[in-house]
């Protein structure tokens, strides 16, 4: 491992510490559901809806209730360390923020509903650029790609279909 490397247990340590912050400062309590919601988002790979994260943070801590879950998940965004997204459904995703700095596009299936995160450095460059042309500072930009499987159209089969 390169020294600047972090592991992936140091990055969820991390992020713990930060939450843990982050609801004091809120002057919120750091409960073992929280907490327990936080470590689920966190070892999370993919994209996940917040009933995906009830199942994922009772296998942990099976007092987390639902209501709990919805509750936390804005309180994770504010801090950071959750980005919320939305495609255009009845429900939203969320993907937990692990340290990537770069921007990201999404780009949505549209038959099988998985995000695919890709870099996208060039989206800093273009708020900055539009955004200054009237005198604004962007605050939040984000690029979204719906499409359909080729594959699908092809052979009647989405090969992502079975990483969701």
């Amino acid at each position: 491992m390169k020294p600047a490397e972090v592991s992936q247990e140091e990055l969820i340590e991390k992020g713990r510490e930060r939450f843990r912050e982050f609801l004091v400062r809120k002057g919120l309590r750091v409960t073992n559901q929280r907490m327990a919601i936080f470590d689920a988002s966190f070892n999370r790979a993919d994209h996940f809806t917040a009933e995906e994260l009830l199942d994922t943070a009772r296998a942990i801590d099976r007092s987390v209730s639902r209501a709990t879950v919805y509750r936390s998940l804005p309180i994770l965004t504010e801090s950071g360390l959750v980005r919320e997204i939305d495609v255009g459904r009845d429900y939203k995703f969320y993907l937990a923020n692990k340290g990537s700095r770069t921007e990201q596009a999404q780009v949505v299936c549209l038959d099988c509903e998985r995000i695919f995160e890709i870099e996208a450095p060039f989206m800093e460059w273009y708020a900055n650029s539009v955004s200054g042309k009237v005198g604004l500072e962007p605050q939040q930009i984000r690029l979204q790609v719906h499409s359909r499987c080729t594959k699908l159209r092809e052979t009647g089969q989405c090969e992502n279909q079975s990483l969701r």
